[in-house]
């Protein structure tokens, strides 16, 4: 990102005040914010300002800072962050912004540059000999389907060609802006293929209007004409099943992530039986015993054995003690003479 300053002193304004329309929408994005909290409103608070202005200046942003009660500073690092906001002065009737991004740079965002350079200025934030023109190349502007595309003020115009962006530029200075609709301009609508719709071309599968239209249809078919409708034989009750042993059902087992117990998976059980009678039929686990689970069985080491080794092993004689560990050495006797 390149350094962003403001414009130099001697144009800039030496004061700035909101109209009466502007300070009554200001008051009223203070508002949104809880007490203590005033200061975030300086970003729409400086949008503001833009708007009226044409760019953001010096003086406003210190006298918006003075309103929100923050430091100057912090509201100079807000403006010269954002690249929404121009420090600069612009041009009065359009200020056309070129995505330089690789979607549009490979679908011709560079002659566009050119009829700006060629139309405008040469080079950026410039304005042309009337000042009422000025162009900059941006980054991504989030229409990256209809590339290339240009953004003047708060208007997109997507699909564009040179000779078509030379024409919106040209109804631009001669005042003339409002006329030119936004969007693509290549004639499709939103972001669909530039060949027409492939999918969805029709709604009755997705609208539940259409689907329950076509239901009350079929219903008014079908008692208009009455013989067409063919009863369907009713089934012959079966017969008792013979009792046999309980089938096992699925409701006790856990709800886990893992495939054998995963409910997305095997629900509903295919065998429903109540939990009483499951757990009759269940046969009870054997009890735990400590010394059988520690040790191997004969078929894993050909013998029987504990699996952890004895809890207290012998110290060894070079181990490390504490002094005061330490036992006295025993003296040694004396032999008699």
């Amino acid at each position: 990102m390149s350094v962003r300053r403001l414009a130099e002193a001697s144009v800039q304004p030496a004061s700035f005040a909101f109209n009466r329309a502007n300070a009554a929408a200001a008051k009223q994005w203070i508002k949104k914010y809880p007490k203590g909290r005033e200061q975030s409103a300086i970003i729409p608070l400086l949008m503001i300002a833009q708007e009226q202005e044409g760019w953001v200046t010096k003086a406003a942003i210190e006298t918006i800072s003075d309103m929100l009660g923050m430091p100057r500073i912090r509201g100079l690092e807000v403006a010269t962050f954002y690249t929404q906001y121009q420090l600069n002065p612009v041009g009065t009737r359009a200020h056309i912004q070129v995505c330089g991004t690789t979607p549009c740079m490979l679908r011709g965002s560079e002659a566009l540059m050119d009829v700006c350079r060629s139309k405008i200025h040469h080079d950026q934030f410039h304005t042309n000999d009337k000042g009422t023109l000025s162009w900059e190349e941006v980054e991504c502007l989030g229409a990256c389907v209809n590339a290339p595309m240009v953004m003047v003020f708060k208007d997109t115009f997507e699909d564009l060609t040179p000779e078509r962006l030379a024409e919106i530029i040209d109804l631009y200075d001669a005042g003339k802006g409002a006329s030119v609709t936004p969007g693509p301009q290549n004639g499709r609508t939103g972001s669909e293929p530039a060949s027409g719709l492939t999918t969805l071309k029709s709604e009755k599968a997705i609208l539940k209007s259409t689907r329950d239209r076509e239901a009350r249809e079929a219903a008014r078919a079908a008692k208009a004409s009455p013989d067409a409708i063919i009863a369907a034989p009713v089934p012959a009750p079966a017969a008792p099943a013979a009792p046999g042993p309980v089938a096992p059902s699925k409701s006790s087992r856990p709800k886990t992530a893992a495939p054998e117990t995963n409910p997305t998976l095997k629900t509903p059980s295919p065998a429903k039986v109540a939990p009483v009678t499951e757990n009759a039929a269940s046969v009870a686990p054997p009890l735990h015993s400590a010394a059988n689970a520690n040790k191997a069985a004969p078929e894993v080491e050909a013998t029987p054995k504990q699996r952890n080794g004895p809890k207290n092993r012998a110290e060894p004689g070079s181990a490390f003690k504490a002094p005061e560990t330490k036992q006295p050495a025993a003296k040694p006797t004396k032999k008699p003479v």
